[in-house]
């Protein structure tokens, strides 16, 4: 039988939280019960916004967290670890934003096997939420993609009233369920549109620094093109600081996904046309209340959408988008 809670809307602040050196592997504290939340990495502004929801939803339901990630968010050996160890330290519960579809899927069967519920976020793994793991919450990201075609589609249209264009879209990486969705429901979009798609199997790499020389390596491509999508943040950041370089700003219409300070204002200062924007603490803070939820012996709702919202020059400051973009 699926688990269903209620989800109500929570107002949060963004607040960067450290973990506590010594709750990585000491006993719970006071009595209460340990969570283990492990997203992607830990550097990027998403997670740091998940995390503070993370602990928003441990601090509401009295749960003991701890937020803890690979260096490197290629680094599926050390996610793995992650899993098994939190897994074998005997946490009431786990939370976890694969790397991998594939290759973590073995590490969380063998934790449900030992009684440990387990929440996917952010980002899907091989299985059936409610089935092989208790639920998935998320973006629509095949959506989120489309969503982003549709808006690069438009503002190629304006920039070429006569039809036709071109596009270039920077991957983000091999086996990252929810940038796979993202730059699926992109291409589908654009080429629905009419668009000629110039490149779409160039990988980014998981950092910055490997996002811009990617971008760098298509600059041919990129002077030739109309528009640009990036699917996740260090390729966004990345692929502005390519296109400064390259001095393409403005120059062709560029579409990216989630926010950190230089996105936000690059959009503002119009280098960027858009970002695609999640919810990444009601994301952590939800992960976290279906965690307690389980635990009790409650039932949770098997998949949760958490939204995304078009965000441009036009409309950054209204309160819901400007939210998103905190």
């Amino acid at each position: 039988m699926l688990r269903l809670i209620a989800v109500g809307v929570f107002s949060v602040l963004f607040a960067a939280c450290t973990e506590d050196p010594a709750a990585a592997s000491g006993p719970q504290s006071g009595g209460a019960a340990r969570v283990a939340v492990i997203p992607k990495g830990t550097t990027h502004v998403f997670w740091q916004a998940v995390e503070a929801g993370a602990r928003i939803g441990a601090e509401a339901t009295g749960l003991d967290l701890t937020f803890k990630g690979p260096l490197q968010e290629n680094d599926r050996a050390q996610q793995i670890q992650l899993v098994q160890q939190f897994a074998g330290e005997g946490v009431a519960g786990i939370a976890l934003a694969p790397l991998d579809h594939r290759a973590l899927a073995p590490a969380v069967k063998s934790a449900v096997q030992r009684g440990i519920p387990v929440v996917i976020f952010d980002s899907a793994l091989d299985g059936t939420p409610g089935e092989d793991f208790a639920s998935y919450v998320a973006t629509d990201n095949e959506k989120s993609g489309e969503l982003a075609g549709r808006h690069l589609a438009e503002l190629v249209a304006a920039r070429r009233p006569g039809g036709g264009g071109k596009v270039v879209l920077l991957r983000y990486q091999t086996g990252s369920a929810s940038t796979e969705a993202r730059e699926q429901g992109f291409l589908s979009a654009v080429r629905t549109a009419g668009l000629e798609v110039l490149v779409d199997n160039r990988e980014a790499g998981a950092t910055v620094g490997e996002a811009k020389t990617a971008a760098l390596n298509l600059a041919d491509e990129l002077r030739r093109a109309d528009g640009v999508f990036c699917p996740n943040e260090s390729v966004t950041v990345g692929m502005l600081l390519a296109l400064e370089q390259l001095g393409l700003v403005r120059k062709l219409a560029f579409v990216g996904f989630d926010a950190s300070p230089p996105l936000v204002a690059a959009l503002r200062e119009g280098k960027l046309d858009a970002l695609v924007l999640q919810d990444p603490r009601r994301m952590g803070e939800i992960a976290v209340r279906h965690l307690k939820a389980l635990i009790d012996g409650a039932e949770v709702e098997a998949v949760v959408d958490t939204g995304c919202v078009l965000a441009t020059t036009a409309n950054m400051d209204e309160p819901d988008v400007a939210r998103l973009l905190r």
